[in-house]
């Protein structure tokens, strides 16, 4: 389970993301953080169908960049991706990918955002284990909390999917983290226990929102937690006795299928843990600069994402070897062979030093996890073939 989603579901989806290319593994191992630091939805229904091709398609669009670098900024360094081409590649595949699709780049030192649905709302899911960091961290940044303090876990803690945490407790009783490791299994390994437990070690659902506001960050919106949103998604209320092993599946097959999906195609159609893909990119630029955090906490938070291991086959997959990348993965349920919430966003990095910000956000789709996978490869590879040439 070590390169999956914890809470991935589909059986298919588990078997593809879980058993990365030897070769492919090898190449994205990304330890080079010093080198990263250096360089430093509308209403969609379930299901929606692929967009034919429109003779009366609209000429593609973007936001240049300025005519010369910033003093700020080398010369060398002041390449860049974003263009028409770049616009003309997203419009491609996202006007032939069936459902709803927000996909968003853009380059982070600089000016410049190509993409589609830019202002759209799509579920963010595990992505969101981002601002439950940002929150964390900022409490660190402020003498609240430490890296090093220690936390009590027991089963009241419990969420639903695996977890390592849920797994040591239903082993050994109550156990005592850390929270630097509890911040590293949320964000590299998606782990919905420790999420939850950090979450409201520092306030709960409403201090992880005061901390986006706080720092700026616009268009990204934050949930209720897991253990209520995965349960309003799939229609019905949450209790505690589901935490252990898969109770919580168990309840869930149990909910008849109408009301699964009239509480689905609520949640798709305002998802309360909604981000837009401009919103996304732009808080994920904000974070490269330092903007949100100290420069330290902001050096953990980045190499924490170069340390993700869910999703190797999203962008990631489309990341060239010189280049270096940080991301965060977000799955959510399946239902009716209709999978929502499949979403890789991150930070990529040429040998130069120029950075983009990259989010493609799958509100629902009926595509197989293998073209979903090659979609998002696309486009991170795009940018960087752009980018290179």
């Amino acid at each position: 389970m070590a390169n999956i989603e914890y809470y991935a579901e589909d059986k298919t989806q588990m078997q593809d993301e879980k058993r990365p290319a030897k070769a492919l593994a090898m190449r994205i191992g990304f330890v080079g953080l010093a080198a990263l630091m250096a360089s430093a939805c509308v209403s969609a229904d379930v299901g929606e169908q692929p967009r034919p091709p429109a003779s009366n398609t609209r000429p593609p669009v973007y936001t240049p960049a300025p005519d010369r670098p910033s003093s700020q900024y080398p010369a060398s360094a002041y390449r860049n991706a974003i263009g028409p081409a770049l616009e003309a590649h997203i419009h491609e595949k996202w006007r032939t990918f069936p459902g709803k699709t927000g996909i968003a780049v853009q380059r982070i030192d600089g000016t410049g955002i190509v993409g589609r649905r830019l202002d759209n709302m799509f579920p963010q899911q595990s992505v969101s284990k981002l601002w439950v960091g940002l929150a964390v961290f900022d409490a660190i940044d402020r003498g609240q909390i430490s890296m090093n303090d220690k936390v009590r876990i027991g089963y009241d803690d419990f969420t639903m999917f695996q977890s390592k945490v849920k797994n040591r407790v239903q082993n050994s009783g109550t156990i005592t983290e850390t929270v630097g490791n509890l911040l590293e299994l949320a964000v590299t390994k998606s782990d919905n226990t420790a999420n939850d437990k950090l979450m409201w070690l520092v306030g709960g659902p409403d201090a992880i929102r005061r901390a986006l506001s706080s720092k700026g960050v616009s268009n990204v919106r934050f949930g209720p937690g897991e253990r209520k949103l995965q349960s309003t998604v799939a229609g019905f209320p949450w209790k505690q006795s589901y935490g252990p092993g898969n109770v919580w599946f168990a309840a869930r097959r149990k909910v008849p299928a109408a009301t699964r999906r009239a509480a689905l195609n609520r949640y798709l159609a305002n998802p309360m843990d909604g981000a837009t893909p401009r919103g996304m990119v732009g808080a994920l630029a904000m974070l490269a600069r330092g903007e949100l955090l100290s420069p330290r906490s902001t050096q953990q938070l980045l190499g924490m994402m170069a340390r993700t291991t869910s999703g190797p086959k999203r962008l990631k997959a489309g990341v060239p070897a010189h280049w270096l990348f940080g991301h965060k993965t977000g799955t959510g349920q399946a239902f009716a062979g209709v999978s929502t919430g499949y979403n890789d966003v991150g930070i990529m990095t040429a040998p130069d030093g120029t950075r983009y910000a990259v989010a493609v956000l799958l509100a629902n789709t009926t595509a197989s996890v293998p073209a979903r996978m090659r979609m998002m490869q696309s486009i991170s590879r795009e940018v960087a073939r752009l980018h290179d040439q």
